[in-house]
This record gives C-alpha cells, sequence and structure tokens, in this order.
C-alpha cells in the first residue's frame, strides 16, 4: 500500500517549483497542522490535506479550533469557508472515486490520486479548482522571519535526531525547552 510520505513526495515532486514555491509538510502553528502547505513566490498559500480513507475525510469536519485570545470554539471548515483562515486555497487529496465531489463543499479543491502497484506509478487529476477564499498573502498572518528560523531549528533538530547525537550532548539543548 502506498504511504502518506510517498504520495506527497509523488505530489510534490511533479507540480512544486522549489525555486519558487516554499513547501512544507506536516507543518504545525499553533494548533493547526497542514499535510502539505505550499506557499508561492507571492505569499498565497494552498493547503493539501491528504485522506485515506472516508472515515478520515469526515472526521476532518468535526475539527474544532478555539481563538487563542476569545475562546471561542469553532470547525474548521466553516472558518475556512467563511475566508477567515490563513490559507487562501484548501484541497483535499484522496483515492481516487473514495468520495463523490458532491460530498466535499465547494470551496474545497479536489485532486484524485491514484497508484499502480504494478508499476509503482502513482497519477493526479484535478477534479476541482480550489475557491480562493481570501486575498491577503500568507505572511500578513505570520511573520516569514520568524517562521524561517524556527524551522531552521528544527532542521538541526532532525538532523541530531537522526544522526542519534542527542544522547552524546553532556547538557540539553536550550532549544528543546521551547517546544
Amino acid at each position: 500500500m502506498l504511504k502518506v510520505e510517498e504520495l506527497t513526495y509523488n505530489y510534490i515532486s511533479k507540480f512544486c517549483d522549489f525555486e519558487k514555491d516554499l513547501v512544507l509538510t506536516n507543518h504545525f502553528h499553533s494548533d493547526w497542522e497542514a499535510d502539505l502547505l505550499i506557499i508561492n513566490e507571492d505569499g498565497f498559500s494552498h493547503e493539501l490535506e491528504i485522506k485515506f480513507s472516508k472515515a478520515d475525510f469526515k472526521n476532518d469536519f468535526k475539527k474544532q479550533y478555539q481563538n487563542q485570545k476569545t475562546k471561542e470554539k469553532f470547525l474548521k471548515h466553516d472558518k475556512i469557508s467563511c475566508g477567515d483562515y490563513p490559507c487562501n486555497q484548501f484541497s483535499f487529496l484522496l483515492p481516487q472515486g473514495m468520495i463523490e465531489a458532491d460530498q466535499i463543499p465547494e470551496h474545497c479543491g479536489i485532486i484524485e490520486f491514484y497508484h499502480n502497484p504494478d508499476s509503482w506509478v502513482t497519477t493526479f487529476d484535478e477534479i476541482r479548482k480550489p475557491t480562493k477564499v481570501h486575498q491577503e498573502p500568507f505572511w500578513k498572518f505570520f511573520d516569514k522571519d520568524l517562521m524561517l528560523k524556527i524551522m531552521a531549528r528544527n532542521l538541526y533538530y532532525k538532523k541530531l535526531e537522526v544522526k542519534g547525537k542527542f544522547e552524546e550532548l553532556i547538557l540539553p539543548p536550550k532549544f528543546l525547552s521551547r517546544k
């Protein structure tokens, strides 16, 4: 079976330009997480949510978030559809034929994939383009410099983790306590 990492790799290899786009996978910010976040050179963003099952798809519409300041609770897709969301566009990346287009809100783009396990080829078909829910660039909502610094720190952390170097450190790095 195709793994989410392989699907993500196939998608970004085919559709993303690393010279122009900032491409983040499993990007976390506050209580919001994007499976795939693409920010183009003009600062416009497109979030793609990857779903492999109908149950996982349905659960996406139950996700609640809480406003940090007002403590107001809201449903994720209500927030997206009204344009009160950091991303300009939102799409689902789904297995071919898993969900009928009429079951997916109009503001959401639909990209279906088919993975041939014999040839190991994955194809993508854009069923519906996402609606641009607002015109504000991503960087109006997030500090670009701070985000890049956090990404650099996280990359260093992952490098230490992959190399198994944490055990060799006499004192724990200060940045670990800020997680």
